[in-house]
Parts: C-alpha cells; structure tokens; sequence
C-alpha cells in the first residue's frame, strides 16, 4: 500500500556512525545528536570530524567541533544559544560573531549563507544581524514567500504523503519553516476529494488562527467548505497566487499550492496533537479505505486499479454528496 518514492540517504544526513529516523520528542536525547533535515528529526552518532547538513551557527563559525541545529534556526528562543551567550557573558566563550570577525574578509559570510538558507554572501555590516537591512528583509519576506520541496513522498493508494509535513485530521498539513514559521495547506488527499476550487477564502495577513477551528473557505461552484487549520498562529504571508490560480494547489499540494504561513511563539508545541511521518500513514491509509467503502455503497464494488480514485472524486461521483464529504474528511459542522 505504502511506497517510497524517495528515500533518505547517508549523504543527505552527512557522515557519522549510524543515524536514524526520529520525531519531535526525540530531539532532547543525550546518546545521540539531533538533527532537523528536510524538515524530518535524524538522530546522529557522529564519528571523528564528522559533517552535517543542518549545522549550528555556533559549529560553522568554528566555536564548537559539532553541533547540529535543532530548533530551526530559531535562535532567539533555542536553549542551546541562550547557554552559549551565558558562557560569552561570563567569558569563558568567544561568541560566534567574533570568531567570524576574526576570519579573513571574503570567509566572513551572512548568517544566512553559513546555515545553508542562502547562496553565499559576504556580511556586510560585522555581524550586527539587528542593523541588517537584508537580514530583515531575509527573515520576514523572502523566507515566508518561498514556495517548499516535499520530501520523502510516499504513495498511499494514489495519494501523495511527504514525510516532512505534519497533518491534522481535517486534511491539511504545516511543514516547519526557520525561525518560528509554519507553512500550511490542504492535502492531496483533500483537493482530489474536492476536486479544483475555484476559489480559496483565505484570511488576511495579520490574522490570529486557532488550530482545529475554520481557518479558510474552500469554493466549487455552490459548494463551500470550510477548512481547519491545523496549527495556532498570527498570518505572516498569504500565498498571493492561490486567489488567481487556485488550480495550484491541485497540481502541488505541498510545493507551489501552500495557503499561508504562520508564526507562532511555541513551534514545538504547535506539533503535539498533529500527526507525523510514521501517524500520518497510517492515518492516511484508514481515510482511504473509508472513502472506498462510501464509493462503494454508492457505485457498486470498485475496479482493481481504484475505480473512482481521480483528481476529482466528487465530480466523478457527485452521489457521494458534499456534506457528507466534507463532514466526514473535513470535520465540517
């Protein structure tokens, strides 16, 4: 039922003794190093001079041999950064700026460059990121407006599944973004369930949402739904091209067809109740086989290859009835 259509390797998690699969939970544990890559927890023995590809600022300027991030680059509110300014303040560490200042000119990159978000690009302003032009601009523009690459998609009889989003049960997803960002949409499952929206009522920038009550409006013809969001938060960014081309989402549910982003104080917490790689198959696979029995009660068995299983159920078997779709898939009143 379930296939890997793209697998991690050993040189996407970088070189170390054994590494492994982990989740949310896992991140605090001592025996191992915790890594968030691809937006999915590994967990790291490292051998001797090891690399990774999530590196801490802290690592990457020299100060420490080897430290993966593992608060999405949220340095404001990592525990780790706040111990190491502890230690700067009572000098028994240099901090990471000044062991950049003490590189040559041209090894003195952006922050952003030494954490893998950006392409190479010297800092210009001696590592005071709050004077930064380009830092802000970085952080709550060009980060948020960024469309995601799914990883790890599997296939859950014909609906796309990537291991680094999470889902809550009324069909959408957040995938974890830098700095307390979390991005959101419907899932595959969803819009082939619905079929193509010719709209989306999505809610304004600057809007608090609440997780498990209406977050947005999903439109077909006379048919509306409303749509969970599936995490806390104030809207940062709302995907401008979904209001002209809805059609998007359809075609790259968790790629181009992202809704918003959010930010949220506590971004660990905001996974807690949502599903993750390992849930959100098996979750998946018992959505499908209600939808089958549903299609079932109404055309009759289904052929060997899925039957009604298309980009547009409903179109297909418009019997199914909206309410009773979105009211079983949706969580609609």
């Amino acid at each position: 039922m379930v296939e890997n259509l793209k697998k991690g390797k050993r040189d996407q998690v970088g070189y170390g003794s054994s590494y492994r699969r982990g989740t949310e939970g896992d991140l605090g544990a001592k025996s191992e190093i915790g890594s968030v890559l691809g937006r999915q927890v590994w967990l790291i023995k490292p051998e001797k001079g090891a690399e990774t590809s999530n590196p801490c600022l802290w690592m990457q300027a020299g100060v420490v041999d080897f430290k993966n991030c593992n608060n999405f680059y949220d340095c404001t509110r990592c525990k780790y950064d706040q111990g190491m300014l502890k230690q700067v303040e009572r000098g028994k560490q240099i901090s990471w700026q000044d062991a950049m200042r003490k590189k040559s000119a041209l090894a003195r990159v952006c922050r952003h460059s030494l954490t893998h978000r950006i392409e190479r690009r010297v800092c210009a302003y001696d590592y005071e990121c709050s004077k930064c032009d380009f830092d802000q601009a970085f952080e709550d523009v060009f980060s948020p407006k960024a469309s995601p690459q799914p990883f790890g998609v599997r296939d859950v009889k014909g609906f796309q599944v990537p291991s680094d989003c999470y889902f809550h049960e009324g069909h959408t997803w957040a995938q974890i973004e830098s700095g307390g960002y979390l991005r959101v949409g419907m899932d595959d499952f969803a819009l082939k369930l619905l079929g193509k929206a010719d709209a989306f009522d999505l809610p304004l920038t600057g809007k608090e949402i609440s997780q498990g009550t209406a977050g947005w409006g999903f439109k077909r013809e006379a048919n509306q739904a409303e749509v969970l969001s599936p995490v806390n938060g104030v809207i940062v960014e709302v995907n401008a091209r979904m209001r002209e081309q809805p059609g998007i989402a359809n075609r790259e549910p968790y790629a181009g067809g992202w809704l918003f982003v959010v930010h949220t104080p506590e971004i660990k917490s905001a996974f807690k109740t949502l599903m993750d790689d390992s849930g959100s198959l098996t979750w998946m696979a018992g959505e499908v086989n209600k939808l089958e029995g549903m299609i079932e009660a109404v055309a009759g068995p289904l052929a060997a290859d899925g039957g009604y299983m298309t980009d547009d159920i409903y179109g297909s078997l418009p019997g199914l009835g909206w309410k009773n779709l979105t009211r079983t898939f949706l969580k609609n009143p």
